[in-house]
């Protein structure tokens, strides 16, 4: 895997050429609309930024990103969503704006600092949406703070290293979403030339493996929807399914026609599925 995402960095902001279906081309998010409000919180010894939009009461839905991305991926679902909801989002530890202060990256570790950017905004629950790292964050707060939950849609998550399809590392789609995260990188961190150090560090949480995660599940009574495009190149189907049959009560969604990119491959669809699970009675 290292050695694709070094080659992935090189190819830069490559795309894919005649894509004709969705799943074979990831399209840049449009600009994020204007914030309510955005800022800098410090928590858990570093700067992390966050940004709010809409000012509707209610459960407040928070976005996570995946891995080596940034809040703005989020642009298309947050001018739908906080036309009638409270939607916040943030950079992850070391990812965009955000800084980190040289620990080791752990799902566990990323967990808290979003609960401490919650508590931070004086936030008591969220409906969190998570996307890949985004949904093993989302997976970890359910675990450990399950009261700060009403919802979790979890998309794309893995709580095992054999969740993880091992043709990812050859696959052109994922490989120009790391070649557009560099690009985005060097524009918005506060170490603009440090990407290859930033994968390598967050490779290390990838590959550290959990052989209890499926077991560990079990105990999450957080209402839950597992979400799997048709056409992931990361995370495996039976994966997915296996989750959202060890966590009790949750439901599995696959959506059709898009891969682990879906939020921006169909965001319309993607945010209408949002909608149907934070907005279910």
């Amino acid at each position: 895997m290292l050695k694709f995402l070094a080659a992935a960095m090189i190819l830069g902001s490559a795309t894919i050429a005649s894509a004709e279906e969705a799943w074979l081309s990831i399209p840049a998010p449009p600009a994020m609309p204007a914030a309510s409000s955005s800022g800098m919180a410090q928590v858990n010894g570093i700067s992390m930024y966050y940004a709010t939009y809409g000012d509707a009461g209610g459960t407040p839905v928070l976005l996570i990103h995946g891995g080596l991305g940034h809040a703005d991926l989020w642009a298309n679902q947050v001018a739908d969503l906080s036309r009638d909801h409270r939607v916040i989002v943030a950079d992850t530890r070391g990812h965009g704006r955000s800084t980190n202060d040289g620990s080791d990256y752990s799902i566990e570790l990323l967990a808290k600092d979003y609960l401490a950017l919650l508590d931070s905004l004086d936030i008591d629950r969220v409906d969190l949406v998570g996307w890949s790292d985004g949904a093993n964050i989302g997976y970890e707060v359910a675990k450990t703070a399950p009261g700060r939950l009403s919802s979790l849609f979890a998309h794309a998550g893995n709580v095992t290293l054999a969740g993880v399809d091992p043709s990812v590392e050859s696959d052109a789609v994922f490989g120009s979403y790391i070649g557009m995260m560099a690009t985005d990188y060097a524009r918005l961190s506060p170490t603009p030339d440090g990407f290859e150090a930033f994968v390598g560090a967050i490779s290390k949480m990838w590959f550290a493996d959990k052989p209890d995660g499926l077991e560990l599940l079990k105990s999450v009574t957080v209402p839950t929807l597992v979400v799997q495009g048709e056409h992931d190149e990361a995370i495996l189907a039976e994966h997915s399914a296996a989750i959202a049959a060890a966590i009790p009560g949750a439901k599995l969604l696959t959506l059709k026609g898009v891969s682990h990119f879906a939020m921006l491959q169909d965001p319309a669809g993607y945010t209408a599925a949002i909608r149907a699970w934070v907005d279910r009675p």
